[in-house]
């Protein structure tokens, strides 16, 4: 039996595109125009899968999306427009249970929907083969001591680095493990999130907030610090580099010889070229595909400590799974331990 696939969209023509797009593929399809008719149909057609757009008459994305999560659970992908106020929106789907999203293609979307027909189609089947987290989030209630942050202090050759690799499922994941990094957490983190560069800088930003750690976007040449959570930028790649003998983040073009981007795979393979091994520790989270597995198995090879979140945890186990499959994992934690481990672990590096 084929699976079922709900478009929600108020634009008509973005409804039969997609809904072409689904039934080339063989997908059983249906179409609503708003969020009400979304909660509705998701009850009475009962779809495997649905793509929900944000802004919509009569009840908007997310308002549809808290009601059909907490109804009849699904996985959602958000189809969104590629803009700071849509990619506030989005994290604020992600929150609340999507688990992905695609961004609308400017211009004339007749003229460009083949620029998102393959995205679209690889991330609705990782989406129906993943595993729901409808849980919300932990509220966290922001102290003042928190909006007062601890100045990054520079780090020095003896010191390491936490690297982390994530993809789909990757916002809400990080908004897990994250916030729960003390301020007086000693290695900075990098991160390298497949997502456009819109998305990176209002991510960033929301991270900050919540985070005791500053949370900066690489979009430029930085030196690397403690008390610093540093996320790639998207549409491109991020490598450490040495400046007179200090460690330097910096954004570079998107290298055409990998698949995604920022790609964890060349993250990994700078620090290994600029860092001793041993002082490295690498996170791998949820994600489809297997971008960054041969650099973080081979970091574990030289002495380094890795980390795969579990199956029972990833919303898309694509890229642990490579992780372990490769032997290239120290420990594999379910996602609410990956913080603890982090902690437990620079305790023993200096």
């Amino acid at each position: 039996m084929s699976k079922k696939i709900l478009v929600v969209d108020d634009s008509a023509l973005m409804r039969k595109l997609l809904r072409e797009i689904f039934e080339k593929e063989g997908y059983e399809v249906a179409i609503a125009r708003n969020g009400k008719e979304a909660v509705e149909m998701n009850k009475s057609f009962e779809p495997d899968l649905i793509t929900l757009d944000i802004n919509m008459p009569e009840m908007d994305g997310l308002t549809a999306l808290s009601h059909i999560m907490s109804e009849r659970p699904v996985p959602v992908i958000m189809v969104s427009s590629l803009t700071e106020k849509g990619a506030l929106a989005t994290f604020e789907a992600l929150n609340l249970g999507a688990v992905d999203f695609v961004t609308k293609p400017g211009g004339t979307i007749s003229l460009n929907i083949d620029q998102i027909r393959e995205e679209l189609l690889l991330k609705v089947k990782s989406a129906l083969s993943s595993r729901l987290r409808t849980s919300l989030l932990i509220k966290r209630i922001r102290s003042e001591t928190q909006k007062t942050k601890p100045k990054p202090s520079q780090t020095t050759d003896n010191e390491g680095v936490v690297l982390i690799g994530v993809s789909t499922g990757g916002p809400r994941t990080l908004e897990e493990i994250l916030p729960d990094l003390p301020e007086d957490f000693p290695l900075p983190v990098v991160v390298a999130q497949h997502m456009p560069a819109v998305f990176t800088k209002s991510f960033s930003e929301r991270l900050n907030s919540i985070c005791k750690l500053n949370v900066v976007e690489v979009n430029r040449p930085m030196p690397v610090e403690k008390g610093l959570i540093y996320i790639g930028r998207g549409e491109s790649d991020i490598v450490f580099t040495r400046r007179l003998g200090k460690l330097f983040i910096q954004p570079k073009p998107e290298n055409p010889s990998f698949l995604w981007h920022p790609s964890v795979e060349l993250l990994g393979r700078s620090a290994l070229e600029n860092i001793d091994p041993q002082k490295i520790i690498a996170v791998m989270l949820t994600g489809m595909g297997y971008d960054g597995s041969d650099a973080f198995a081979e970091i574990k090879k030289r002495g380094g400590k890795t980390i795969a979140e579990s199956e029972e945890t990833a919303i898309v186990f694509g890229m642990p799974r490579e992780l372990i499959e490769k032997g290239g994992a120290t420990l594999i934690l379910p996602v609410q331990e990956i913080a603890k481990q982090l902690i437990r672990w620079v305790k023993n590096l200096n």
